[in-house]
Parts: structure tokens; C-alpha cells; sequence
């Protein structure tokens, strides 16, 4: 128990210490958004290692840099709420019954390794921030995406309970 609220508390202050670093430094943020991609990524590098990030081992670096480039390109001021499930079902008109919403979630779940999870995430992260109706909540992803490596299913399982439900407004007539 102990061990995930340290956890989780990475994850916010590394979106803490990524949102502050965008608004100081444009130079930086630029540099953020091209993070995810493996031509580019070692432009962040610095700011991971600022961070203390060990950026010699993928499986903790890729979560990294997939979490700083959707926030540099997104923008945003602050951490949202929604889980990835939620936000990628918002991205739909017709929520997580849309084919389009389900077949990206399936692809999503199929990945069986970190590296994996975060080369699919890019596109849905983009989907996510060009809809701009829903507040991602970056620090939980990241927590998610550390913890993948060693409880992929549970991940999973949130990421797909996430998607499918449904708020009480929604399910009353």
C-alpha cells in the first residue's frame, strides 16, 4: 500500500514538474513534444534526467516521455481527471459504443509490454488533446504505466472498466 502511494506521487510530481517547466520554457516545451517520437526523444533527455529518471532503461524512460509529450503538446494548465479509458471513450460521439473507441481500446489491451503500450499510445493521446473536451488525468496514466511492467493485467483491467462504465446520468433515462 505504501509502495503505490509513493508511486502515485511520482507520477504527480512529475506532471507537476513537467507543467511548470512548459510555462517557464518554450524552448523546452518544444523540445517535450517531440519526446515520444525515437528520431527526436533524446531532445528530452536533460529534463528527464533533471527528474532523476534513469534514461538508460526503457521500461522506465518510455512512460516518461509519453507522458511529457502529450502534456507539452496538450498544453494544459493542470492535471485532469478522467482515466484514458474515459477520455478515450469522450473522444467518440457515441462513447464506448462507438467500433472505432472499441477497436482502439482492443489494441491497447493487446500490448504485452511497456515499450508496446507507449508506441500505441501516441495516436490515442493525439486523438485524446484534438478533441479537447476531456481533462486526462496524466499522473494517473503514468502511474499506470510504471506499474505495467510487473501487473500489466491489472493495468488493463482499469484501462477497460474505465472505458465501459457509465455514469449514473448516462444510464438514467
Amino acid at each position: 500500500m505504501k509502495q503505490e502511494q509513493n508511486s502515485d506521487s511520482h507520477g504527480r510530481a512529475f506532471v507537476t514538474f513537467i507543467l511548470t517547466r512548459c510555462q517557464q520554457d518554450r524552448g523546452e516545451a518544444a523540445r517535450l513534444r517531440r519526446a515520444d517520437n525515437p528520431a527526436t526523444e533524446y531532445q528530452s533527455w536533460e529534463t528527464l534526467a533533471a527528474f532523476h529518471i534513469d534514461i538508460d532503461k526503457p521500461w522506465l524512460r518510455l512512460p516518461f516521455t509519453t507522458v511529457a509529450a502529450a502534456l507539452a503538446r496538450a498544453k494544459v494548465e493542470q492535471n485532469g481527471s478522467s482515466g484514458i479509458g474515459q477520455a478515450l471513450a469522450g473522444c467518440y460521439e457515441k462513447g464506448n459504443d462507438s467500433d472505432q473507441a472499441k477497436a482502439r481500446l482492443r489494441r491497447l489491451l493487446a500490448c504485452d509490454s511497456v515499450e508496446e503500450v507507449c508506441r500505441i499510445l501516441r495516436p490515442v493521446l493525439s486523438l485524446i488533446d484534438s478533441r479537447d473536451h476531456h481533462s486526462l488525468d496524466y499522473a494517473r496514466l503514468l502511474d499506470q504505466l510504471l506499474k505495467f511492467r510487473w501487473d500489466a493485467q491489472t493495468i488493463k483491467a482499469r484501462w477497460a472498466q474505465d472505458f465501459y462504465r457509465r455514469t449514473v446520468a448516462e444510464v438514467q433515462p
